[in-house]
């Protein structure tokens, strides 16, 4: 397992981080404490869910492992949550508001088992809730002694910009993470959220980084895909929306490029695939997600990989996002450079 640090902080984390979304719904407990297992005894540190999954579930679950193994294991875990989404049928039992986020964290501080998490993160953005009320929020919580640092998921390129500005500015703790969906066949981010990390030191933690499993080898050309994934609740639905939006020639490429140099290293699909993320720029930690211990063990099996030049290359160029010409393609990027 190799380490970086945790953004701009001084915390170190594991490259790859166990991500838990499969707790409680396709892997249960017994499983999921035999993942936690695993995944420590390879040197992982980095575990990251969310108050939303499985409805409070898989937080539930993490509690229950880290209060069987004892404060040795958990203070040496960076343990990662969120919260945003609905866990009430109520008016405020949703958002980035203080009300809510108020609620959210003593109820995940509570089925974690934990007086503090180490990085508690705005789920998405919230149109509602001015984001200065969560950066005044989670200063609170921080000086409180409940949360260490904070950090968004699934935010767009100005909103990301537009925290980081304001915690900046108003002295507010700063965002040291962005978790956003990152594989070979997503790079949308890089059109301008990855500048935004970059200059902001603000570390990637990418979800669905093997994308609901097609960059595994699961599927082939004409097949429906099934099986339930982060993609969409519903089993099969998710997948088949992914699929209709995938299904042009570039994702057979990708696929077709990955298994090739996957042979070649005699690496599996998987390991090809977290390994070019791992390596991309301002990226901090790759999610896992897996339903079974044979998953996570392939997995894992890229810790450590680096491709080379020419085989980074080559995925890089077989997964080159498809735009208009402006303003992401390259006449529009033309207009916006300079060199002296």
């Amino acid at each position: 397992m190799e380490y970086r640090t945790l953004g701009g902080t001084g915390t170190i984390v594991s490259t790859l981080c166990l991500g838990t979304m499969t707790f409680g719904r396709e892997s249960d407990e017994e499983v999921s404490h035999a993942q936690l297992d695993r995944f420590v005894e390879q040197g992982g540190n980095f575990v990251d869910t969310a108050n939303v999954y499985g409805r409070g579930v898989s937080e539930e679950i993490v509690g229950r492992w880290l209060g069987k193994r004892g404060s040795a294991v958990r203070d040496q875990l960076v343990i990662a949550t969120k919260g945003r989404f609905a866990m009430g049928d109520g008016k405020n039992d949703l958002g980035l508001s203080r009300t809510n986020l108020t609620r959210a964290l003593d109820a995940s501080l509570a089925r974690l088992g934990v007086e503090t998490i180490d990085l508690y993160q705005a789920h998405a953005w919230d149109p509602i809730t001015p984001i200065e009320e969560t950066l005044r929020f989670y200063d609170d919580a921080v000086r409180a002694g409940k949360i260490q640092y904070v950090g968004v998921s699934n935010f767009l390129g100005w909103q990301l910009q537009k925290a980081a500005l304001l915690a900046e500015l108003r002295g507010l703790p700063k965002i040291v993470t962005l978790q956003p969906q990152y594989n070979l066949l997503q790079r949308s981010l890089e059109f301008e959220l990855t500048q935004v990390c970059e200059n902001e030191n603000i570390g990637i933690l990418p979800w669905s980084p093997l994308a609901g499993g097609w960059l595994t080898g699961k599927y082939q050309r004409d097949s429906t895909p099934t099986g339930a994934s982060r993609l969409g609740e519903d089993p099969g639905r998710g997948m088949e929306a992914y699929a209709k939006r995938n299904a042009e020639e570039r994702t057979w490429q990708v696929i077709g490029a990955v298994e090739e140099i996957a042979k070649a290293r005699g690496a599996s699909m998987a390991q090809v695939a977290l390994a070019w993320l791992n390596d991309r720029p301002a990226v901090t930690s790759v999610i896992l997600g897996a339903r079974t211990i044979e998953q996570l063990d392939d997995n894992l099996g890229a810790a450590g990989l680096h491709l080379s030049e020419a085989e980074t290359s080559t995925l890089t160029e077989a997964s080159q996002p498809i735009v208009d010409d402006y303003p992401y393609g390259i006449p529009g990027a033309n207009q916006r450079s300079r060199t002296l």
